[in-house]
């Protein structure tokens, strides 16, 4: 049976441990012992399944060929990480990038982007898949161009991410979905204020997307060869 690193997702425990520390116990400490504590009973989709309204779920796994459980919901995850963050690295490899608010934003998403995929692969170990190739067209290079598909992969996440939040099984990997989803949500709403688009596209309660409906829209970028 596949394993994931549980170990190794730690969402920053360090400063965690330093908050407490100086807050004690917390309110955030609190809603996390009750998160692990709910873990032991209920799968993490569960119990988001309860939380959260039945227009933002999507039942649709990744592929087996992702692996089987949680480890197959990561790796799918890691995937759309590996494009991200190469779109991001041709981007900064490049400099055409010159406006600076979009300059500022680029940093920042290379940054996390980068970071996210080594978080997913340590978690993985073993079992992470191999970084597909990919052409980006030149758009790395071409700042409306940039911008705009820099637009649609960080919404694209956000979308991924949720649409899986209901089939993964273990808290700790829900907790580790739901620290890098909210980044992603921070990138989106960003670029989205840059290019005078909605920040929040869906309104107030986002939607997630089946594993099929993303990974068909990536392939119709041509992005991953």
């Amino acid at each position: 049976m596949d394993q994931i690193n549980l170990e190794a997702i730690d969402v920053d425990g360090a400063v965690r441990e330093a908050a407490e520390e100086v807050a004690g116990d917390t309110r955030f400490a609190f809603l996390r012992k009750g998160a692990i504590a709910g873990g032991a009973v209920l799968g993490g989709g569960a119990i988001l399944s309860a939380l959260v309204p039945s227009t933002a779920l999507a039942a649709g796994r990744p592929p087996s060929s992702f692996g089987s459980g949680d480890v197959g919901i990561l790796n799918y995850a890691l995937t759309l990480e590996y494009l991200e963050s190469s779109f991001y690295n041709e981007a900064t490899s490049q400099g055409a990038i010159t406006n600076p608010a979009l300059r500022q934003f680029l940093r920042t998403v290379t940054r996390d982007e980068n970071y996210h995929v080594k978080y997913l692969k340590a978690a993985l170990g073993s079992h992470a898949i191999k970084k597909p190739k990919f052409d980006f067209q030149g758009i790395p290079g071409d700042q409306s161009k940039f911008a705009a598909t820099a637009y649609v992969l960080e919404n694209t996440g956000v979308h991924a991410y949720l649409g899986q939040a209901p089939n993964i099984q273990a808290a700790k990997v829900l907790l580790a979905a739901a620290s890098i989803v909210t980044v992603e949500a921070r990138h989106s709403g960003s670029i989205g204020l840059y290019l005078g688009k909605a920040i929040a596209p869906n309104g107030p309660l986002d939607n997630g997307l089946s594993a099929a409906k993303v990974l068909a829209a990536v392939k119709k970028t041509g992005f991953i060869k």
